[in-house]
């Protein structure tokens, strides 16, 4: 997933991931946090710049291994988030995975006692679940056949896309935590009730974990009256990351939209704001 254009998720990342932040490491550690800390910073500018290719950060990924070679033998977590912020470069601004897990494999195998080599197996485990994520999504380019499904919604009634051949179906994925969700309702809604009796639809897919907290949401927000795919989460949380057709279909954000056309076929994916209108509008002219 890249995400290139966000530079400041890019360096929060590579700030807070790790347990206690980068530069909340003992005294004698201070050098090459310092020294790490500029190595961030060269990356930090070049970003701003717009200057984010493997060549433009070659330089800078060469830094990585002269640190690594000039502390090396030390097996100190401050070392070990050398490798970690490599491979948080290639991972977030390369877009390159497999580099990303060879060197996750190096760090478990060179730092296994420190915090991020003991994350090591947690850390790669995230990047198959991404690799397979953006796998699915590749899936649901336009023109491509949606591939359904057949659930239930929180009436015990079968909701699917098929079910609904002839219409214009949008696919919510949102939650009531989830503020940009929240953001984005009333102009889901204002869509609805724009083009609802002319042939659109929606299905929403809610990641909430608690049915309680899902119903109050909806009783206190009536415009939303399209139906609802729920499932609770296993843990009794209060986010459900683990829905069954978030999985399908590889959300790993939300909110997150599928249209599909009245053939079947996907129209769009990540619809929001006046794009979703338009969209929905220039597919239900091509049926009229």
């Amino acid at each position: 997933m890249k995400i290139k254009s966000c530079i400041a998720l890019v360096l929060i990342a590579l700030f807070t991931d790790m347990p206690g932040g980068l530069f909340a490491q003992s005294a004698n550690t201070k050098a090459v946090d310092s020294e790490l800390q500029a190595v961030v910073q060269g990356i930090q500018a070049k970003l701003t710049a717009g200057k984010s290719s493997e060549a433009d950060l070659a330089p800078d990924l060469k830094s990585f291994d002269q640190l690594l070679a000039k502390h090396a033998g030390e097996k100190t977590d401050s070392v070990a988030q050398i490798l970690f912020m490599k491979a948080r470069l290639y991972l977030d601004v390369l877009d390159n995975a497999p580099k990303a897990k060879a060197i996750i494999e190096q760090l478990k195998k060179d730092y296994p006692e420190t915090k991020v080599g003991k994350n090591a197996d947690r850390i790669l485990e995230m990047i198959n679940r991404q690799e397979a994520a953006n796998k699915i999504k590749s899936s649901l380019a336009p023109n491509m056949t949606f591939p359904d499904f057949l659930e239930k919604d929180l009436n015990g009634q079968p909701i699917s896309v098929s079910a609904l051949k002839g219409k214009i179906v949008l696919i919510d994925f949102w939650a009531t935590w989830c503020g940009p969700c929240r953001a984005e309702l009333p102009n889901v809604i204002a869509t609805y009730k724009k083009f609802h009796d002319q042939g659109f639809e929606i299905i929403g897919v809610s990641l909430d974990g608690k049915r309680d907290r899902l119903d109050s949401f909806l009783k206190e927000n009536p415009g939303v009256a399209w139906p609802q795919f729920f499932e609770a989460s296993a843990d009794g949380s209060i986010q459900n990351w683990s829905n069954k057709l978030a999985g399908k279909y590889g959300v790993e954000s939300i909110p997150f939209t599928i249209l599909v056309g009245p053939d079947g076929k996907i129209i769009g994916t990540d619809l929001r704001g006046d794009d979703l209108g338009f969209a929905v509008a220039k597919a239900l002219i091509k049926i009229k």
